[in-house]
């Protein structure tokens, strides 16, 4: 069709006619809009996340508040306030949907920590990641007996290990290639048989080994959703897209969104 009888057949529509068609086009391209924007997130509400860092021989600023923390906050799915003092968690804990402990600086006051133990017993959700499995608190067994359900005391040197996905159907883990490669701390998680009890998502494995350890797992805790992810140490986790998927899958899962 040429120019001419385009705006031919354009002159035998009546001025009201295309102006509606023009409206009810606009309306539907806004709603469109509209949907997609708050698919992005959880209900158009984006996930509160408090996420506690600090202490030795990782990078927790870089890979935790930075890495971790832009991929939760990518087009709406959560906001976070990260805290490298666990002294500071007083002041997010009571905004917070979920609860990721990163840290292995310890925490001291008991107020905070029963504050940790109450936040769980209200059923919230929390993600115990890397270091914060760690039997770091000898005076605080609570801590690694009732919320982590276990704990780590030792891993292999770093390098490359692969991860076997244990349970494809669980929300965690859509999305995620069913076996991958990664370099990491391959972490001894051993399941504290006094404390609620864990299921096993993800484990680890190494050719040179016949010991298999969970990366990911949920621990059984009567009241909260917890997520248990082992890997972390630094950009060979937190940068892949597997890594990436676990982390949002869990923080939406613990947060029954």
């Amino acid at each position: 069709m040429n120019k001419q009888s385009f705006r031919i057949v354009l002159g035998t529509i009546p001025r009201s006619l295309l102006l509606s068609g023009l409206l009810l086009g606009f309306a539907l391209l806004l709603t469109q809009c509209k949907t997609s924007s708050a698919g992005s997130s959880t209900s158009g509400k984006p996930i509160r996340v408090l996420m506690v860092g600090g202490g030795t021989s990782h990078n927790f600023g870089m890979w935790y508040r930075n890495v971790d923390g832009q991929t939760l906050s990518r087009d709406g799915f959560a906001t976070v306030n990260y805290v490298g003092d666990p002294d500071s968690i007083m002041t997010y804990l009571p905004q917070a949907d979920v609860l990721y402990l990163s840290n292995n600086r310890p925490i001291t006051n008991p107020a905070i920590r029963q504050a940790i133990t109450d936040f769980a017993d209200a059923g919230k959700g929390m993600i115990i990641a890397h270091a914060a499995m760690w039997y770091n608190w000898k005076d605080w067994p609570a801590y690694n007996q009732n919320i982590v359900s276990g704990g780590s005391r030792g891993h292999d040197r770093y390098g490359s290990f692969e991860v076997t996905v244990n349970e494809t159907g669980h929300p965690v883990m859509k999305g995620v290639e069913p076996k991958f490669t990664l370099k990491d701390e391959r972490y001894y998680f051993i399941p504290d048989p006094t404390g609620p009890g864990v299921e096993v998502l993800a484990s680890s494995s190494v050719a040179t080994s016949d010991k298999i350890f969970p990366s990911v797992f949920v621990v059984k805790h009567p009241k909260a959703r917890i997520v248990g992810l082992a890997l972390g140490h630094d950009a060979e986790s937190h940068n892949i897209a597997n890594y990436q998927a676990m982390l949002l899958n869990s923080v939406k899962w613990v947060a029954k969104k």
